[in-house]
């Protein structure tokens, strides 16, 4: 069965393994919500877990509501930039940085308007790395209660309580910190590499209970 998930910035590692192991239909015609993995995402620094995020541009109406799908990115701040730069800092010395590099950093050197255009092209810039075709399938509609698919779309909100069994792998600066499990899937590919793709179809989510 087809596996509906929101597509988000550079996703976790639980979002991609579900995208690795799955069918998947993109949900887009969803409102946007605030402190979700739709605009940020974690990486592994010296000081341990930070988040990128996103800057978007709020709409002025009384609800405050917009679709996802017309959410803009609010380029007057120099957020790739920064973006960029915390990731080389972050990364320049894991195993895996250099050989993916060049794929990543154009991401980063172009202007993108649209939230979810950006989060569906860094996702296919991943599977590209992984050598996955990148799902196609968009919803026409939104449904509340899903019931031709299953629905993954919790995976999107960075407060859900699904647990996640990982095993550790090495990251950059396990020196300083303990593992750092569900990171975005940037702080697997930097540090496994060509593994990337057998360690995400390897982990058990257990999609069909949440």
């Amino acid at each position: 069965m087809t596996l509906l998930l929101h597509p988000g910035y550079f996703p976790n590692i639980a979002n991609f393994a579900a995208i690795a192991q799955n069918d998947v239909c993109w949900e887009v015609m969803d409102n946007y919500q605030k402190q979700t993995y739709r605009n940020r995402c974690f990486i592994c620094t010296d000081l341990g877990k930070h988040m990128l995020n996103i800057p978007i541009k709020h709409v002025g109406n009384k609800k405050g509501k917009q679709r996802y799908g017309d959410v803009k990115i609010d380029n007057d701040y120099p957020w790739q930039r920064q973006h960029w730069r915390t990731l080389e800092t972050a990364y320049r010395t894991s195993p895996f940085f250099e050989f993916y590099e060049d794929d990543i950093a154009p991401l980063y050197h172009s202007t993108y308007n649209s939230l979810i255009d950006f989060n569906l092209k860094s996702i296919e810039t991943i599977c590209e790395c992984l050598q996955i075709d990148m799902p196609t399938g968009i919803t026409k509609s939104y449904e509340v209660d899903v019931t031709d698919k299953i629905d993954g779309r919790f995976l999107i909100n960075s407060k859900s309580k699904f647990v996640l069994e990982q095993p550790e792998y090495v990251q950059v600066f396990d020196d300083r910190n303990d593992f750092i499990p569900n990171l975005s899937v940037l702080d697997l590919l930097f540090n496994e590499g060509t593994n990337a793709l057998t360690y995400l179809k390897a982990l058990k989510l257990n999609l069909h209970n949440a």
